[in-house]
């Protein structure tokens, strides 16, 4: 397996996968493809033989100069369990500790209990929620009414 940075064209072999990826969850609208022009430097694939394994989205903010943002990040299901994940953030917060920036942030659904677990292990933290869900903090209407989300914070 190797990994390298994004490219445009990746838009075009991964969208029409995503939904599959998550159990026929509608999540190929999440990934714009705004985030293969502008965000290649920091974004990250993992392939096998040509075959995308997983790949992570993420930037530097523009406005929280000491922040990074991890906006999207999926392994496809024959790759799970096989530190895939994990390889794709070491890059990303690599990436981010050249930048100087401190603080990495993301978020995900309360009812994605494995994205919770995995943020966990990798030492992110949940920040203080307005309401608890399944005994976690959760940050109500983060997204819109009724999207709730769970926010992690990891100082790195």
């Amino acid at each position: 397996m190797e990994i390298r940075n994004l490219q445009i064209s990746d838009y075009d072999v991964l969208i029409p996968q995503i939904n599959e990826w998550w159990g026929r969850r509608d999540m190929a609208g999440m990934l714009p493809k705004l985030f293969f022009n502008h965000f290649k430097n920091t974004s990250f694939i993992v392939e096998d033989e040509g075959k995308i394994a997983g790949f992570v989205i993420g930037f530097l903010s523009q406005d929280q100069l000491d922040e990074a943002y991890i906006h999207f990040v999926g392994v496809h299901p024959d790759y799970r369990k096989k530190n895939i994940g994990k390889t794709l953030y070491d890059n990303f917060l690599n990436k981010v500790k050249l930048a100087d920036r401190k603080v990495i942030r993301c978020i995900t659904s309360p009812v994605n209990k494995t994205s919770i677990a995995f943020h966990q292990k990798m030492g992110f933290v949940i920040e203080q929620g307005d309401k608890t869900v399944d005994g976690i903090a959760v940050k109500a209407n983060y997204d819109g009414v009724g999207n709730d989300r769970v926010l992690f914070k990891k100082i790195g």
